[in-house]
């Protein structure tokens, strides 16, 4: 085997985010861009000789041309054998089980989530550790600082047709292309009772599933339509395209509004769902029932023991910061413990590792277990139909009996996307300035009860995340948290999540808008929104 060394040198501003590195395609196509990052991520992670290592991706347009390279370049790394799904497709969290299966040390997934894809749009590379979760941050903090310094990336010649399942040989290593979808589809009938949601279907019960033209379309075909009997035509959208059909796949009321509004129309099915480019993130609708992120971690973690692979209980739930405290209220009553975590599904990782955790959530839409290591929004679909076949209710009825019994979380995330970076930055830095002072202070009827920058530290390991996003508690027990997100690719996005809390005996089923009103016009007093970015109003509400 012949190896080549490519001279290079490092490329600014290839610092991993929480989801890994994502920047526009044009800036992947640059001469050495992608190299440079995998060749650090090969300089850095732990594996043994002749290690295994996943490569898939969601389709996104310039997957092929990467993938293409990450062979050479592993092969010239010294990898043992390198597993691809067929295509290059592999759900992120389909890589996460297929890294855990077969005993590899880790894993690179070409995605970018739920961003628009094409030639003028987004693409990103994220590193999977062995136990199948993102690299925690000890690990992207080296991979980072071996970007600043490389010199060189490392590949041999050979290509492999990946349209073909089967072995081949590139240098020294074997390339096995795998069928993307089978081990996951496996994986989900061992979890879930497929007989209860067969006999649901046949009896009538109908779905709505949309793909959003992104990686989930293979695995809900085979799962819903052949081997749950949905009918031919239920899952929507279902084709993986390398611009995801010029559509947003971020599954939220406004890039799927088409689904929204036909669960909303008269005559609607009894089940809409969906999912987002990678297929980690998830939609959830009823007849006339939009079921939020944060609603539907809760009311999962509630019925979880009705499906087979959670008949035993659930050891724990975690959910991110921002996520609402509904799920919280679950594991009181369950009598296990609760986490609240960061954003970023990494720090999940350690809790389900220690068998702390067995369901976690992030109110981004992001909902998944211990089966894997990522979030799975077609597990969490499949988790709702088995609830729903085994207890014969509609979405709206358990919904109702959920809040009956523990209240209603009242709650929205509003996004401000494409800020300008230094109007975000000097946002958040002022009204971290102000966070000692808001205590006592009132905004219209809201009367702040304590405010502070949120700090993890990892009951696993020790380890301490700090500035993990700005939390203004009100005595009523509403709250709202600011935080900066690192998923775009330009600008920056201000994130606000607003939460009101009723209790069971009070208003369970009004307006979200009208319940949040008065946490929207402090949240705008308090951090001076307008002021700060020139936005009247989000750009997306969820």
């Amino acid at each position: 085997m012949t190896v080549e060394t490519i001279p290079t040198s490092p490329i600014a501003g290839q610092k991993p985010g929480t989801s890994g590195l994502r920047k526009k395609v044009r800036v992947f196509q640059q001469p050495g861009y992608a190299e440079n990052f995998i060749q650090a991520v090969f300089d850095v992670v732990e594996r043994p000789a002749g290690a295994t290592l996943v490569i898939g991706g969601d389709g996104r347009f310039h997957n092929r041309v990467v993938i293409a390279q990450a062979i050479r370049m592993a092969a010239a790394n010294g990898y043992g054998r390198v597993l691809v799904g067929q295509g290059g497709i592999l759900s992120t969290p389909a890589a996460s089980h297929v890294i855990r299966t077969y005993g590899a040390s880790g894993g690179l997934i070409l995605s970018a989530s739920h961003n628009p894809a094409g030639p003028d749009e987004d693409f990103g590379i994220k590193y999977n550790i062995a136990n199948g979760g993102p690299a925690p941050e000890a690990v992207t903090e080296a991979i980072y600082a071996r970007t600043q310094t490389i010199d060189r990336w490392l590949a041999v010649a050979g290509d492999v047709d990946i349209d073909s399942i089967g072995t081949s040989v590139v240098g020294d290593m074997t390339v096995e292309v795998i069928d993307p979808v089978a081990d996951y589809a496996a994986l989900m009938e061992r979890l879930f009772d497929f007989a209860a949601i067969r006999r649901a279907v046949a009896g009538g019960f109908r779905m709505i599933f949309d793909a959003m033209s992104a990686v989930t379309g293979p695995y809900a075909v085979e799962i819903l339509e052949r081997r749950l009997g949905f009918p031919a035509g239920t899952v929507r959208n279902g084709t993986p395209l390398e611009d995801f059909g010029g559509h947003h796949p971020d599954p939220n009321l406004v890039h799927a509004k088409d689904l929204y509004d036909a669960m909303m129309a008269p005559g609607a099915p009894d089940f809409g769902a969906a999912s987002d480019g990678d297929g980690d993130r998830n939609l959830i609708i009823g007849r006339h029932r939009f079921i939020t992120p944060s609603d539907s971690l809760a009311m999962l973690a509630a019925n979880a023991h009705l499906a087979p692979g959670y008949a035993g209980g659930l050891k724990g739930i975690a959910r991110s910061m921002p996520t609402s405290a509904a799920a919280d209220l679950v594991a009181k009553a369950l009598g296990i413990p609760s986490y609240e975590t960061p954003t970023g599904w990494k720090f999940f990782g350690n809790l389900l590792d220690a068998g702390l955790a067995t369901i976690c959530g992030e109110e981004s839409a992001g909902t998944g277990s211990d089966h894997v290591r990522e979030k799975d929004g077609l597990w969490a679909v499949l988790l709702w139909l088995n609830i729903l076949a085994v207890r014969g209710l509609s979405v709206d009825a358990l919904a109702r009996e959920h809040w009956a019994r523990f209240g209603r979380n009242y709650y929205a995330r509003h996004d401000y996307e494409a800020v300008e970076t230094a109007a975000a930055n000097a946002l958040m830095a002022e009204l971290t300035a102000a966070l000692s002072s808001l205590p006592g202070r009132a905004f219209g009827p809201l009367s702040v009860a304590a405010a502070d920058s949120f700090s993890y530290s990892d009951p696993v390991d020790g380890s301490t995340s700090a500035n993990q996003g700005l939390r203004v508690l009100f005595t009523c027990g509403s709250r709202i948290v600011f935080r900066l997100s690192g998923t775009g690719t330009e600008g920056a996005t201000l994130r606000v999540y607003l939460e009101a809390y009723q209790p069971p005996d009070g208003a369970m089923d009004r307006e979200t808008a009208d319940m949040l009103a008065d946490l929207i016009a402090a949240a705008d007093t308090m951090a001076g929104i307008t002021r700060h970015t020139g936005r009247t109003r989000p750009d997306v509400v969820t």
